[in-house]
């Protein structure tokens, strides 16, 4: 096996904080999305917004374990290069392997947020296609 070096956790390391900065941006929107939608809830009282806002909750829920995973990730891929720079290269790599297993578990919670939030802008796209066709008629 070759020796793992410190520029390999680094390029991970700044791959990760990139992937962090556009959770974190998707957490914002959502909870933008969620104020105003409780906002519209409380005066409409409309269960269609109910139902939209169970469906954010659940999409929360995945971007905060996407979060939690990738910043421990992150944090491995520090905690690697500190073993590498102390010369502790079985423990390095150990921890290395795990930082890589949380960045795939991240990306899976990715990968399912993303087809929630695309089957709730399908739901969107009926709704409004079923409004269209009974205009037309």
């Amino acid at each position: 096996m070759n020796e793992l070096t410190l520029s390999t956790p680094a390029l991970l390391f700044s791959a990760i904080s990139l992937i962090m900065l556009a959770y974190t941006n998707r957490f914002l929107a959502y909870a933008n999305v969620v104020r105003s939608l409780k906002e519209r809830y409380l005066k409409e009282k409309d269960d269609t917004l109910l139902e939209q806002i169970i469906n954010l909750k659940k999409r929360l829920f995945l971007t905060r374990s996407m979060q939690i995973y990738g910043i421990t990730s992150l944090l491995l891929c520090v905690l690697t290069m500190f073993l590498i720079y102390v010369e502790q290269q079985i423990i390095a790599v150990w921890v290395f392997g795990l930082a890589l297993v949380l960045l795939i578990i991240s990306l899976a919670y990715l990968i399912r947020e993303i087809q929630i939030s695309v089957d709730a802008l399908n739901h969107h796209l009926r709704d409004i296609e079923t409004k269209l066709n009974k205009t037309k008629k």
